[in-house]
């Protein structure tokens, strides 16, 4: 699968934390057990020495025989697997228990620590090589004493095999317990990765998958609340996002292709007319007046795509200074006072104070209340209203734009700022691009202000902020 990369490592790090985890536990547990195992047998060891080494000054004193001495001798734990070797005070050895060792009577053995043990403290040493056989033994010294006085010693040889025999039983026990338990563990693992993470991962990439194809309404079934959960609402929120992109886009180039369509028909009609004689020479004026009209239509239209585009893609340029606002609206409501008069229109203009300053580009500032004012002017009713303002609130200056037409829906108040809204059907008309508020929204927005809209009583709002300087 494509995934199994991922599934590999995820799972081989979490089973190798797992395995440290358990081999870590086995170690303790095998240390603990050798050497409980180790004490334990030199307790016991220790205990029926001292018990048989009592019998030993009664054989020197002859009050019992060699054969009454190795069955006391025999008590001695561990004794059946291992060899024994009296020592008297004076470190030479004067009996065995194996026959093996006679050639070692009468010949002086030496103490690892002989002051330990006239002091009445045993010695074991693990590892030792035994004279005779030469193997590797575990040597157990235990000291004799009568009535106070050190007497002797009672040496055990024990081949080590045979004390680490019930250990490697134990061992074999932990470390296959521990290799279960990470072959478990690691299986349990997988499911689980495989169920809460890797199958939802392998269906979000699915999905991105056909979204990117153009599938963009599929979308992932969220099962969780966790960070995969999480995910899959976030995936899911970028799938509705791209859905309304495309709807967007779709809805753009059928705009585009209407609004240019349009006019190119119509100028082509008309000339076509002219130069195939249809159209009478005494109204030839008249219709290349209408083709000039449409010309300008598209020639508007493609210089506000074009100064759209480029802010868009962060290519807007503009030059911020200190300029009297009031007398930027005084000068755009002046270019409208054909139209204005067409209509018949009351405009009203309240600006504080006879100068207002605030920082902002020029010409940008004179497209944004340009296209403010035409927009106000397209949707206020013949003989209607229209209010600027201007007022300074704080550090800021509010600029706005009132005209008495219909209300903007709810519905339709969040989309007034995409390209070619229809929500308004007289948005429609030749005159207008659709256009002017979204570039209106872009320029504001580079200055680092703010622009909204409101519906006022009876008619809409347009307000937007600048610094003041």
């Amino acid at each position: 699968m494509k995934h199994s990369s991922l599934v590999t490592k995820l799972v081989a790090t979490f089973a190798m934390v797992v395995t440290i985890g358990y081999i870590l536990i086995a170690v303790v547990l095998s240390l603990w057990f050798q050497n409980y195992f180790l004490e334990r047998n030199r307790t016991d060891l220790e205990e029926t020495a001292k018990l048989a080494s009592s019998s030993v000054p009664l054989y020197l004193n002859k009050e019992i025989d060699d054969t009454e001495l190795m069955r006391n001798l025999s008590l001695v734990k561990g004794v059946d697997r291992g060899d024994i070797l009296l020592v008297d005070a004076s470190g030479y050895i004067f009996f065995v228990t194996n026959e093996a060792y006679n050639s070692l009577v009468f010949t002086r053995f030496t103490f690892p620590d002989r002051e330990r043990l006239v002091e009445g403290n045993s010695i074991e040493i693990n590892g030792e090589v035994n004279p005779i056989t030469k193997e590797e033994m575990s040597l157990f010294i235990q000291p004799i004493e009568h009535n106070g006085v050190y007497q002797g010693a009672l040496v055990v040889y024990t081949p080590l095999g045979s004390i680490r025999e019930p250990l490697y039983s134990i061992y074999l026990r932990i470390w296959t317990i521990t290799a279960m338990a990470v072959i478990f563990s690691t299986l349990f693992i997988y499911y689980v990765a495989q169920r809460m993470l890797f199958k939802p991962l392998v269906e979000l990439n699915t999905i991105a998958r056909k979204i990117s194809k153009g599938e963009v309404t599929q979308r992932v079934l969220v099962t969780s609340s966790d960070e995969i959960g999480q995910l899959s609402e976030s995936f899911n929120t970028m799938a509705e996002s791209l859905e309304q992109t495309d709807k967007n886009r779709r809805d753009f180039l059928s705009n585009i292709s209407h609004e240019l369509r349009s006019p190119i028909t119509s100028i082509r009609g008309f000339i076509a007319g002219i130069l195939d004689g249809i159209i009478p020479m005494d109204k030839e004026n008249y219709y290349l007046k209408i083709v000039y009209d449409e010309i300008q239509r598209l020639t508007r239209l493609v210089n506000d795509l074009l100064d759209l585009s480029a802010m868009e893609t962060g290519k807007f340029s503009f030059k911020l200074t200190e300029l009297d606002i009031n007398e930027i609206v005084k000068v755009c409501i002046a270019r409208f006072e054909t139209k204005v008069e067409d209509k018949g229109l009351k405009v009203n203009v309240t600006l504080e104070g006879d100068h207002l300053y605030a920082a902002g580009d020029r010409d940008r500032l004179i497209q944004v209340i340009t296209n403010l004012v035409d927009n106000a002017i397209k949707h206020c009713p013949d003989n209607g209203d229209i209010r600027v303002q201007t007022r300074s609130k704080g550090k800021k200056v509010h600029v706005s734009v009132y005209n008495d037409g219909t209300p903007i829906d709810d519905h339709d108040l969040k989309y007034i700022w995409d390209r070619f809204y229809k929500g308004d059907k007289s948005r429609t008309n030749k005159v207008s691009t659709g256009l002017g508020l979204p570039i209106v929204r872009n320029i504001i927005t580079q200055f680092g202000e703010d622009i909204w809209v409101e519906n006022k009583g009876q008619g809409v709002i347009f307000t937007f902020t600048l610094s003041m300087t």
